[in-house]
């Protein structure tokens, strides 16, 4: 069963967080507020998110300001940030969203379908990720306890690494149609950039697994990074 992704919703105006919980509830992942850019912080200190949308115009630490903060952050600096205003200064005001590391800028009121479909692509690619970490995990396991049984550790070796291979190969399917979809419906750039970089993982985590199969000569490869 795979996991819900988390989305995150940044807003000082109650109704404007609810407006896009009935937007986003269609997609039927875990929707988590923060009404400030100090709560939203806080909420990325322990959980992990598929995608941010963050409203620029709040009292306090503003838009910018906590995005500036995400970027420095190791663990959050590569979440995908969606900057919501309500106002548009032309293309300065524009230029300091994408400086702050937005990967897309949407002026309100926005078309509710156009939203959601953007969040939906950052989390299938969101969920694309977390489902290579784990066969990158479950590799590392068995290269860690590999040889140590005998012939029956041979067997389970080979077994794992068959399953490994199957379920790498649905990823890899989902993966391309993915990139396809979002060659044909011409995506922002950072969109098809992420999907670029899933692509080269799971390409990384593929050697690996041909390395391992009996009569290549390979040994313990060095699997792609979790990151």
């Amino acid at each position: 069963m795979v996991q819900k992704a988390k989305i995150l919703l940044v807003d000082d105006r109650p109704e404007n967080l609810l407006a896009l919980e009935a937007i986003l509830s269609a997609l039927d992942q875990t929707l988590v507020r923060a009404s400030s850019g100090e709560e939203a912080l806080k909420a990325l200190l322990t959980d992990d998110f598929a995608v941010i949308l963050l409203d620029v115009q709040m009292p306090g630490m503003d838009g910018f300001e906590t995005a500036a903060h995400i970027k420095r952050r190791e663990r959050t600096r590569d979440i995908p940030i969606i900057f919501l205003t309500a106002i548009n200064h032309g293309p300065h005001h524009t230029f300091r969203g994408y400086a702050a590391g937005a990967v897309d800028y949407i002026s309100k009121p926005f078309d509710p379908w156009v939203l959601r479909a953007k969040v939906s692509v950052f989390v299938e690619l969101y969920t694309k990720n977390c489902q290579l970490r784990e066969q990158a995990a479950l590799l590392r396991l068995q290269l860690e306890g590999g040889g140590s049984n005998g012939a029956d550790g041979g067997k389970e070796a080979a077994g794992l690494l068959a399953e490994l291979s199957a379920r790498l190969a649905a990823v890899e399917e989902q993966a391309e149609a993915l990139t396809k979809q979002l060659g044909e419906e011409s995506a922002d750039a950072a969109v098809v950039a992420t999907a670029a970089h899933l692509e080269r993982k799971l390409t990384g985590l593929r050697r690996a697994l041909d390395a391992l199969e009996p009569g290549t000569g390979g040994g313990a490869p060095m699997l792609p990074a979790q990151g």
